[in-house]
């Protein structure tokens, strides 16, 4: 076959021709065919279901063109009611499809149980961390005479101590018995009478007692004792004294003591 002169043209008329036409089926495709399809550019705010019952949510999303599907997995939480609602996704205020499911995660209808934390000996900041990172709450804190000061000496719930091991629902408020740091048991004060100041403040802080009042003691005559001699106390020797309580002191020639101990020592 034999084209004519003019053939060429033809033919690249009838490419340009059919170009068109592709291109105009694409953007019918993509801009009237599919966003119909899909219904393009209609949205719906997701809403924020966190704390709505379940028994709620069927017609509440219904009325807004979404439903739901519950996950197989609860969580718990103290702080909201059981079967409402924990975690949700999509994510409040996202912007999804009509019909669109949304994921429920929803408070168990009861606690789950976890085993009681042996809190004996620890101080009391560990103690509630421990507990809070269990599920559980602190309660109550009672303090004891004990020479351990804040640390804990019982576990207790609802009035009755709690073994280790126990299991107890998450949520449980645990109380804790602390002790006071002085102690529970009397015992006489120390005779400090002559001795020198620095001796007699090791004796006061061997047995768990504080020095109060360092005072100037009178003058007494025919007095050869040294300058830093313990001449009175408060309470006197033998008075019953608890751990951690003071004693008063009156030293002899206080104010020459500090200045010949302070030469001394430069």
């Amino acid at each position: 076959m034999i084209f004519k002169p003019n053939s060429v043209k033809d033919i690249l008329g009838h490419i340009g021709i059919m170009i068109a036409i592709s291109i105009g089926l694409i953007l019918l495709f993509f801009y009237w065919y599919l966003p119909n399809a899909t219904n393009h550019g209609e949205t719906i705010t997701v809403p924020d279901l966190e704390g709505r019952h379940i028994d709620e949510i069927a017609d509440y999303l219904s009325a807004r063109d979404l439903s739901y599907e519950v996950s197989v997995d609860s969580g718990y939480s103290g702080n909201h009611q059981p079967l409402t609602v924990l975690k949700q996704y999509p994510n409040p205020q996202s912007l999804v499809k009509e019909k669109r499911k949304i994921y429920l995660t929803l408070n168990a209808q009861n606690p789950p149980k976890v085993k009681m934390p042996r809190l004996t000996d620890l101080s009391v900041k560990i103690a509630r961390i421990k507990l809070i990172s269990l599920g559980l709450a602190v309660g109550d804190i009672k303090y004891e005479p004990d020479m351990a000061f804040n640390a804990v000496l019982r576990q207790e719930f609802e009035g009755e101590e709690i073994p280790e091991g126990t299991g107890i629902f998450k949520g449980s408020a645990i109380d804790l018995v602390v002790g006071d740091g002085y102690g529970k048991r009397d015992f006489p004060v120390p005779d400090l009478l002559g001795m020198q100041l620095e001796e007699a403040e090791f004796v006061l802080a061997g047995v768990g007692l504080k020095t109060g009042s360092i005072l100037e003691a009178p003058e007494v005559e025919n007095d050869t004792l040294p300058a830093g001699t313990i001449i009175q106390q408060t309470p006197e020797k033998g008075e019953k004294i608890r751990i951690g309580e003071v004693v008063d002191i009156w030293v002899k020639e206080y104010e020459k003591y500090l200045s010949e101990k302070e030469e001394s020592e430069s």
